[in-house]
């Protein structure tokens, strides 16, 4: 296959890259040169790519700087509410596209690169993803926070900056092999250390009862180093902060009491106080209840908060001078948001910093904590929720079990007045789970802290509303809100997708890409011929180029002309990746018994990674791939069908996979996905959705037109009633021969020849207790893809429908979320307006 354009020339022509000037250019490329100066070492005078990869980045931050500093100034001058978003993950993917898209400097930094010799992808390249995040909640903070500065809020992004973010994912011989993701290993321009906020952090101890009130004595501290990247809005001259903390052990840690001869076990021992910021917790949608993962919840939190009081306190810029002391107008100047459980510890901890440390009364600082906090929640899967054991609780946070425990003493007094008499419900509604042993139920306190509890899309809060949160919500219904997510525009289309944003432009201007409602106005071309052939020849370029990826690092001969069926997301069974395996093997059968019938050629690509101690998932990658070395050598089968495994899938992968991207799987049992957000950047990217009618699919059908979508399986009703009913795997088994096929080849070793019984654990899920109930859904889902089948032969009707699903994205812009949040929770105004440059005062 010849290798697509990637040229230089062509990505010139793309307007909405920014205007490239002659003196703009010159500039740069001697900021550049000086930068490259500096950052080589002396004794050697041979640059490599990563040190022409470091002086662009070096060069591009410089254009931040000052607008970092002027917009931190302008807080200061108009101290306006101020948003705290703390999330245990910051998904960030790379920094420099992103920041040379916002500040409109890409069409420069390319033709700068260019004049010097060297090609700017292979630049970019070089870049290590920040991956300090699972999945969606964590990309879903990272968009929030390229919304709120695109929305000129003054929003501050807090979270831990673990050494270790998600592992890196190997394939070895059809098997996941994890491997350390060191990606701090050579350095990170984008972020700078801030030693003169360090924040002491306290564990263990006791408490005490002094005439002054309760002190929690005899504790252990840790350092919280900070370290602030910027974040820039889109052309609007705004650049926020996204603080993340570091643990450093003090100078005298374990050195107090050292024995003769213990002074360098002492030293080593600092690392005991340091690995809470080592590593990222690996799980999705999994509680694994670690005395580790405690301390990071807590580290962060409590960091978090007395940066949140100092800035409260201090409101002169670059002045430590306190001129605030009335906590009672805290609610007016800070808004937290909890994204998830994982930061629910600010709730007890702002309670004790305003008890015990600020000497407030307790009925007057929890109308302050309610009033300040507000809680996302991301899931409805049991075995997500997090619920601490108390022992542990009481060993490494004894004030904040007194107070815990003082909560829910007060918040059942209430429930108790509410509904006399219902010792059930007081059961249900406790933060304290008894029986066995003792848990506290972070949803639980979560809502009782908070003035808003939102959802992610309207049918999962509705869902909250009827079963999770049932009580609560007949408690304070007002309290519960929906809040559908959204994506980022700039990374999800101008930046990962030129080509299809550039015809969009053509066609309606470029204000879509801070206004994406505007994308309605492609409605108007949906029959326009010139639009429609724009549309299918941008899709085709970025399946070439993706293909000509795949065959370098798969090398598998892929078919550009098949329709590129993916699926990437995290491994879970409630993801139903075995639903899309059920379908490959039945399509495969198809194809092998007809050969000579004109099939639609696919390729299939799933990718994902499994949590290292989730056995099930892995063997769902094992089956995967066994699948593909049985089909893809398959030379009756041809290049009709292929399936890949995306190894690593990761940010930068998403954003060469999902411009490429024909059809999008979406196939959660209903009411089990929250909302999902991968759906949405391939609605915006043109690929048409094969989907359940769950999460945010639901309203993409709606927005789109469910004509425009392919919708199939039980809704969550159905779901309801097969579960009261019972749901019976076998009876599916024995009416469906083309299932039947499958499930036998499974069990019987056709794709694992050398290992008959590989796959009888999943075949035994899937016949005797699967949760996801995927043979329930399987028939309607083989009738829904024979419709995809038929479409794709018609590429223009494709094509259109296509265009109305991209028509219909506007909703799912994060800056329509985070506008919603800002008026509906945090009592905060967006505003379109750019912040006056440094250079214009």
């Amino acid at each position: 296959m010849s290798k697509p354009l990637s040229d230089h020339d062509r990505r010139k022509q793309i307007s909405v890259r920014g205007l490239a000037g002659t003196e703009d250019i010159s500039a740069l490329k001697t900021d550049f040169n000086r930068h490259l100066h500096f950052t080589l070492v002396k004794d050697r005078n041979v640059a490599t790519r990563r040190d022409y990869f470091f002086a662009l980045a070096h060069t591009v931050r410089e254009h931040l700087i000052g607008k970092w500093i002027r917009t931190q100034q302008y807080y200061y001058e108009k101290d306006p509410k101020r948003l705290y978003y703390i999330s245990l993950e910051f998904y960030m993917g790379r920094t420099l596209q992103n920041t040379m898209v916002n500040l409109a400097l890409e069409n420069t930094c390319d033709e700068a690169m260019y004049q010097l010799g060297l090609d700017m992808e292979e630049l970019e390249d070089m870049e290590e993803d920040a991956g300090l995040g699972n999945g969606g909640l964590g990309r879903l903070a990272a968009c929030f926070l390229d919304s709120m500065a695109s929305l000129g809020l003054a929003g501050y992004g807090y979270g831990i900056r673990y050494e270790f973010g998600i592992f890196n994912q190997k394939i070895v011989n059809g098997w996941q092999v994890e491997e350390a993701d060191d990606w701090l290993r050579f350095g990170n321009p984008w972020e700078k250390a801030r030693p003169e906020y360090m924040r002491p952090v306290q564990f263990y101890g006791r408490t005490e009862q002094t005439p002054d009130g309760v002190k929690w004595v005899d504790t252990q501290t840790v350092l919280a180093l900070p370290y602030d990247t910027p974040v820039p809005g889109y052309r609007n001259n705004y650049v926020n902060t996204m603080r993340l903390w570091s643990a450093k052990a003090p100078c005298d840690f374990n050195l107090k009491d050292f024995n003769v001869g213990g002074y360098i076990q002492a030293v080593l021992d600092r690392n005991l106080a340091e690995n809470i910021s080592r590593v990222l917790y690996p799980n999705d949608n999994f509680f694994e209840g670690k005395e580790l993962r405690l301390k990071q919840e807590y580290f962060v939190v409590s960091a978090t908060l007395q940066d949140i009081i100092r800035r409260f306190k201090v409101s002169k810029f670059g002045s430590r001078e306190i001129v605030r002391t009335d906590f009672s107008k805290l609610p007016d100047k800070v808004a937290i948001q909890l994204n998830d459980t994982h930061p629910a510890m600010a709730i007890p901890e702002l309670m004790r910093v305003l008890v015990d440390e600020e000497k407030l009364e307790w009925d007057m600082a929890w109308d302050i904590c309610v009033r300040t906090c507000a809680y996302t929640n991301h899931t409805v899967l049991p075995e997500a929720l997090e619920r601490w054991p108390v022992d542990l609780f009481a060993q490494l946070l004894p004030r904040h079990l007194e107070i815990v425990y003082e909560i829910n003493r007060r918040h059942l007094e209430r429930v108790a007045k509410m509904f006399p008499g219902d010792h059930d419900r007081l059961c249900r509604m406790s933060l304290i789970e008894e029986g066995g042993q003792k848990r506290i139920n972070m949803a639980h306190m979560s809502i009782v802290g908070s003035h808003a509890v939102n959802g992610v899309a309207r049918i999962h809060s509705d869902i909250l509303k009827a079963t999770l949160f049932k009580d609560f919500y007949e408690m304070e219904p007002t309290k519960f809100q929906n809040k559908t997510n959204g994506i980022t525009p700039r990374r999800w289309l101008v930046m990962c997708n030129p080509g299809l944003a550039e015809v969009i432009a053509e066609r309606i201007g470029e204000e879509f890409i801070r206004d994406l409602d505007q994308l309605q106005g492609l409605r108007d071309f949906v029959n326009d011929e010139a639009f429609i052939r724009d549309v299918a020849k941008v899709k085709q370029e970025n399946k070439l180029k993706f293909a000509v990826h795949l065959e370098e690092h798969y090398k598998v001969k892929i078919n550009p002309n098949s329709m590129f069926d993916i699926q990437v997301k995290r491994i879970h069974e409630y993801k139903r990746q075995l639903l899309n395996c059920l379908h490959i093997i039945t399509y495969y059968n198809r194809i092998k018994k007809e050969p000579n019938k004109q099939w639609t050629p696919r390729t299939v690509m799933i990718g994902g990674k499994a949590a290292p101690g989730y056995h099930t998932a892995k063997m769902i990658i094992r089956l995967i791939t066994a699948i593909g070395e049985v089909v893809n050598n398959d030379p009756v089968v041809g290049d009709r069908l292929k399936v890949i495994f995306l190894e690593n899938y990761k940010v930068t992968l998403a954003e060469r996979a999902i411009p490429a991207a024909d059809l999008s799987q979406q196939i959660s049992t209903a009411g089990t996905e929250a909302s999902g957000t991968g759906n949405m950047k391939f609605m915006l990217n043109g690929a048409l959705t094969i989907g359940t009618m769950d999460g945010a699919n639901v309203e993409m059908a709606e927005e789109a037109g469910e004509e425009n979508f392919f919708i199939f399986g039980m809704r969550v009703d159905e779901v309801d009633a097969m579960d009261k009913k019972g749901y019976n795997a076998l009876e599916y088994y024995t009416r469906l021969p083309e299932l039947k096929q499958a499930i036998d080849q499974i069990a019987g070793g056709f794709f694992s020849p050398k290992q008959h019984d590989l796959f009888k654990e999943i075949v035994n899920m899937l016949m005797n207790h699967d949760r996801y109930k995927v043979f329930a859904d399987y028939e309607d889902y083989m009738k829904c893809q024979e419709k995809v089948n038929a479409l794709y032969k018609k590429p223009k009707e494709w094509t259109k429908m296509v265009i109305q699903n991209i028509a219909g994205c506007g909703k799912f812009s994060s800056d329509r979320t985070i506008t919603e949040y800002a008026r509906e929770i945090w009592g905060m105004e967006p505003t379109m307006e750019s912040l006056p440059v440094p250079d214009d005062l």
